[in-house]
């Protein structure tokens, strides 16, 4: 990647009784195009007496987009929506105005030895959109748009690039890749990508301007369009991106929005109750301090 402005490892961070690797946001970089929240999930072996319970919690003024690499998840929310999520497949829920979800490990697999390894993803809402009715959306792995180059395969998860358009219902411009490789590879994507680039290394190692890096490090740009990097063997690489809003965001906890009245607001209505109730689940994540 050329001009890159910020390399960054994974840091720990807890999430309910799980361990995940915090990608975005961090002290020098809040956001990356749209992207405000990125977390590596795993990978972990969970043992039988061990589930991952993260019980209903409200969001708003964003999307989240949850996508596995092994495991599998039960998502429940506000709207009535109750998804199990395999690897491969994309959750995408817009809480706009707001909306309450919880995911915890499915019924069926809590009894028995499982993995977990994924990512979970916030998209910050354009300013225009940030009150929207709440929405979800599953989009099967076998409907995400996926093709080989040159012994390398790529995914489009999220959003439009390289002339494809992913089903997920984004409302930016935006896009999320996925790139692996199992031999050594030149990837030159110059001219396929706009706005603003981190390139997440999730296995391997890639080379870029005489510098190697590996596993767990994700390298942003501001100039996605001069994007080119040799990837190692045995590499995967995900990549996020798009244009950048305008507007600041400011985040509190599950809270995303344009001003600091938005976000208290919505505090209020949480500590009071007054955010619609998830079908099936009773449980109740209360506010921070």
């Amino acid at each position: 990647m050329s001009n890159i402005d910020f390399i960054r490892e994974e840091t720990a961070a807890n999430i309910g009784n799980f361990l995940v690797g915090r990608l975005l946001p961090f002290r020098q970089k809040r956001s990356i195009g749209p992207f405000v929240f990125i977390d590596h999930m795993g990978p972990a072996c969970l043992a039988d007496h061990e589930n991952l319970d993260v019980g209903p919690h409200p969001h708003i003024g964003l999307s989240t987009l949850t996508y596995l690499f092994e495991g599998s998840i039960f998502h429940r929310d506000s709207l009535g929506t109750a998804m199990e999520i395999m690897p491969g497949a994309v959750n995408w829920m817009t809480a706009g105005k707001g909306v309450v979800h919880s995911e915890r490990t499915p019924e069926h697999l809590r009894q028995r030895d499982k993995f977990l390894h994924g990512l979970q993803i916030w998209v910050a809402l354009p300013k225009d959109l940030e009150f929207m009715e709440p929405e979800f959306h599953h989009t099967e792995a076998k409907d995400i748009p996926a093709w080989e180059e040159n012994g390398v395969a790529y995914k489009l998860i999220a959003g439009e690039a390289f002339g494809k358009k992913s089903p997920v219902p984004v409302y930016s411009k935006l896009y999320m890749i996925e790139i692996k490789s199992s031999v050594e590879a030149l990837i030159d994507i110059r001219g396929e990508l706009y706005g603003e680039s981190g390139l997440y290394i999730l296995e391997g190692e890639i080379e870029s301007n005489g510098h190697d890096y590996g596993s767990k490090q994700i390298l942003i740009t501001k100039d996605a369009h001069l994007c080119s990097f040799t990837m190692k063997a045995n590499t995967t690489v995900y990549i996020f991106g798009g244009e950048p809003f305008p507007e600041e965001r400011f985040i509190y906890w599950n809270f995303v929005a344009t001003d600091k009245q938005t976000i208290e607001e919505a505090k209020v209505r949480w500590r009071n109750h007054e955010f619609p109730k998830v079908p099936g689940d009773d449980g109740y994540v209360p506010l921070p301090g």
